[in-house]
């Protein structure tokens, strides 16, 4: 496999151009919006020009890897001769049957079909193909280029060979690879999600406050990032979303999601992305303010 395309160009879609590109793969980017596809290239070139300060990469090979990749607005044309298409678009079911829908009438009979969901099951989406043991889970944490995991998800008939293909295929890119079956949230998120909600009823019944829930979780668990701060950094809808498909999927009230959680999403409060989470966002300052909402709690 030398020829990727990858659908949708936002934070997880040009992270995982901008890997592929940097390990030698010819890869086109893939948004119906071109203003959107402009925004990736240069979050890229960004990204490039930070590993060249940290002298993971030279000029040349910046310039080198920007040429690998190629954008287009148009699936069915950047999708008809590649070996493998990763899906990173929303996280919304419908939304992603109707792209592998459309992917699989477009492109090449052995042409393997991944997504980068973080929660929905592989073998719905596969379901609506006529491929379904070419269809797979490639879910890449973030940042892409930095993070070294991938969860590689075997829907119920993805064969041992696409499998496979896939798990070499993720160390060539420098990544290690953790095959799991497909079940709600497989283990990342299953696991992830109640402790991001279980801090968020902590926050919501008093028993702390936002900077303390964190502190606890850095220094007496080691986790880089305390959980309110991560859960920013998802995107608190993401958050939301994978806990209903965890909640939908095993009918198991743990995975109910907190009502301060609704609340937050339904106010537009997103996390990093709208700027207003458990931490307000300034563009261009690095430091971690507590939300005004929160503050002093």
């Amino acid at each position: 496999m030398k020829n990727i395309a990858v659908i949708g160009s936002g934070t997880m879609g040009n992270g995982i151009a901008h890997t592929f590109a940097q390990h030698g793969y010819t890869v086109t980017l893939i948004d119906i919006a071109e203003e959107a596809l402009k925004k990736a290239l240069n979050t890229i070139d960004k990204n490039l020009s930070r590993q060249i300060e940290k002298a993971v990469i030279t000029e040349a090979e910046k310039k080198q890897i920007l040429e690998r990749i190629t954008t287009l607005t148009d699936v069915k044309a950047g999708v008809k001769n590649v070996d493998l298409i990763v899906e990173a678009a929303t996280e919304n079911i419908d939304l992603k049957l109707k792209i592998f829908q459309d992917l699989d009438a477009a492109a090449k009979p052995d042409t393997i079909l991944a997504t980068n969901t973080s929660s929905i099951s592989i073998t719905r989406i596969a379901s609506v193909t006529k491929r379904a043991d070419k269809v797979i889970g490639m879910h890449f944490m973030n940042p892409v280029p930095v993070m070294k995991l991938v969860e590689v998800i075997r829907g119920y008939n993805t064969s041992d060979e696409v499998t496979k293909a896939v798990m070499e295929l993720s160390r060539s890119l420098e990544k290690i690879p953790v095959e799991v079956n497909d079940y709600p949230g497989f283990i990342a998120n299953r696991i992830l999600m109640p402790m991001i909600n279980e801090a968020i009823y902590s926050l919501y019944e008093g028993v702390a406050g936002v900077e303390e829930i964190d502190a606890v979780m850095k220094l007496g668990m080691a986790h880089p990032m305390g959980p309110l701060q991560l859960a920013d950094f998802i995107g608190l809808d993401v958050c939301l979303s994978i806990l209903h498909v965890l909640h939908d999927g095993f009918g198991n009230p743990k995975y109910a999601p907190c009502p301060l959680l609704v609340n937050m999403v339904q106010a537009g409060h997103k996390g990093v992305k709208s700027g207003n989470g458990f931490y307000a966002y300034t563009p261009g300052s690095k430091d971690l303010k507590v939300s005004g909402r929160f503050a002093g709690k």
